[in-house]
This record gives C-alpha cells, sequence and structure tokens, in this order.
C-alpha cells in the first residue's frame, strides 16, 4: 500500500508508472480541480482521460481539446489579473499535461506530475480570489488521489 506524504515520495511513484497509469493518475489531479474550469470540453476531456479503457483516439480528441483551450487561455493569463480565469486556464493545461500522446512526451517527462503541477497552479490562482483557506492543500489531496490510485 501506498504511503506518500510528500513530493520527493509522490515523483518517486509516478516515475513507476506506466503512460496509461500516469493518463488516469494524472487525469485524477485535473478533476481535483475541474471545479475551477469554465469550459466543457476540458471537462469531457478529463473525463476521457479517467476511463481506463479509452481509446487512442479519443485519448488524442481529448488531448487536442483540452490543448486547444489552454493555449487560447494563456494569452490572457496576466493581462487583467483574473485569478480565476487563469486557474481556468491551468485546469485545462493540466487536462492536457494528463493526456498527452506518447510522441509529444519527452524522455524525462512524467504526465502525472506535469498535470499535478498544473493542476496546483490552478489552486494558487484560486486562492488569490477566495478568503476562505482550505482544510487540504492541494499537495495534501494529491498525495491522498495517488495513495488511493496505487493502493
Amino acid at each position: 500500500m501506498a504511503n506518500i506524504q510528500n513530493d520527493l515520495l509522490l515523483r518517486e511513484a509516478l516515475n513507476g508508472l506506466t503512460s496509461d497509469q500516469q493518463r488516469v493518475l494524472g487525469s485524477r489531479f485535473a478533476q481535483s480541480v475541474m471545479r475551477l474550469s469554465r469550459d466543457d470540453r476540458v471537462r469531457r476531456a478529463i473525463d476521457t482521460g479517467l476511463r481506463e479503457d479509452g481509446s487512442p483516439g479519443e485519448i488524442e480528441d481529448a488531448f487536442k481539446a483540452a490543448k486547444s483551450y489552454a493555449t487560447k487561455t494563456y494569452t490572457d493569463c496576466g493581462k487583467d489579473t483574473d485569478w480565476l480565469a487563469q486557474a481556468d486556464h491551468f485546469v485545462a493545461a493540466a487536462a492536457a499535461a494528463a493526456l498527452t500522446p506518447d510522441v509529444l512526451v519527452a524522455e524525462k517527462q512524467n504526465r502525472a506530475w506535469k498535470a499535478a503541477v498544473q493542476a496546483r497552479m490552478a489552486v494558487n490562482c484560486e486562492l488569490m480570489e477566495v478568503d476562505e483557506v482550505p482544510d487540504q492543500s492541494e499537495s495534501e489531496r494529491q498525495y491522498a488521489i495517488a495513495n488511493a490510485y496505487l493502493g
């Protein structure tokens, strides 16, 4: 049973996963911040990434949808400091990271880790707009997600 409690252990665990496992776990990280997404295509892409039985074509289409939205929203980042718009961008970036096709993944890149970092960025942007502090950090939530998935 996994007992991930910090980023070092998380990265070690993620590096031991197959590409499909990275996609599913990365999609779970994106799902944990899906509430910050403003786009149905991104939500559907995350849902596709969560499916163990997704066909390569479905996964590629989901990647393209998430990547397209992340690219579109990137130009808005930093303009007027609309933190929730930036959070929306990072949710799409997390989904795209999780769904990245094998041919586009660099040798030392890990889909799930990249999705985790993008999801954390989404939450950081959200924290700029809300007054309440969550009971659990996104990092801690990701450790729990990874432990449940690997356990």
